[in-house]
């Protein structure tokens, strides 16, 4: 058994899972978390899942060696490939994943209609297959892979023009075939929230899955008698590649100074 004072460890191919460590913050602020970001072998979408599967191997692997109580898989593309695999691996350690909020856009929407903002690897996978076939029997899925945007907001462009551009691309044909609620399939797409709202316009239900995960977090936490109480908690980064926009966007979100250790190669 862990102690309560141990971190929740969680990770990304790049900023992404940020936006779900914020949401375990506000929802546990006495937590302290510890984050890798593979920043050197960004993107996932595109990758092998068995590659992606070795990947998030190494990198478990390194959360429990700085004494993680729980882990979560801050990737859509991560856990479609890998979560069924670590969970094996480690058996007795709590190990949260990402997958697109279907169901709940299934209940969302008005028209029947929902577009799904993922990366490729998420789309083929056996979890979004299985997703599907659970929750989506009534409705129909617009799915679009958003080739590019990941790249664009680890570059820092979360309101510039080409990545309004190519989010009107990927939404305008969504609304023409009547979506009227957009799914957030990959923990980059919430730091581009704003620019989607703006599109998508103000009655159009978009659904970020990183709170539910907060709960679940949570909940897993409390089960098992292991949430923290900790007055100061201690957060540390860690990525493999060399820091361009990773501090500046982690100090954006989270909203308080963080240090970055680069260069962690696994």
């Amino acid at each position: 058994m862990s102690k309560p004072s141990q971190p929740i460890g969680l990770f990304d191919s790049g900023i992404g899972g940020l936006t779900v460590a914020y949401a375990i913050l506000q929802q546990l602020p006495a937590e302290s978390i510890l984050y890798f970001g593979d920043t050197a072998r960004i993107p996932y979408g595109t990758k092998p899942a068995e590659t992606i599967r070795q990947y998030s191997e190494s990198i478990t692997r390194f959360l429990l060696s700085k004494g993680c109580k729980l882990i979560v898989v801050a990737c859509n593309t991560a856990s479609a490939a890998a979560l069924t695999h670590l969970r094996q691996l480690w058996p007795d350690v709590p190990i949260v994943g990402m997958e697109p909020a279907v169901k709940p856009g299934a209940i969302a929407t008005r028209s029947g209609k929902v577009g799904v903002l993922a990366t490729a690897g998420t789309f083929k996978s056996q979890r979004y297959a299985s997703l599907m076939h659970r929750f989506a029997k009534s409705v129909e899925l617009l799915e679009n892979p958003c080739l590019g945007l990941v790249e664009l907001i680890e570059a820092g462009e979360v309101d510039g023009p080409r990545t309004e551009e190519l989010l009107r691309d990927v939404l305008t044909p969504m609304q023409a075939a009547g979506a009227d609620t957009f799914v957030l399939g990959c923990t980059h797409y919430p730091f581009v929230l704003p620019l989607i709202r703006k599109i998508a316009g103000p009655e159009a239900a978009i659904i970020n899955p990183a709170p539910a995960v907060a709960r679940q977090v949570e909940r897993l936490l409390l089960e098992r008698d292991e949430l923290s109480h900790e007055a100061l908690p201690r957060h540390r980064f860690f990525i493999s590649g060399q820091d361009g926009k990773f501090k500046k966007m982690a100090e954006l979100i989270l909203g308080f100074e963080v240090e970055v250790e680069e260069g962690i190669l696994l």
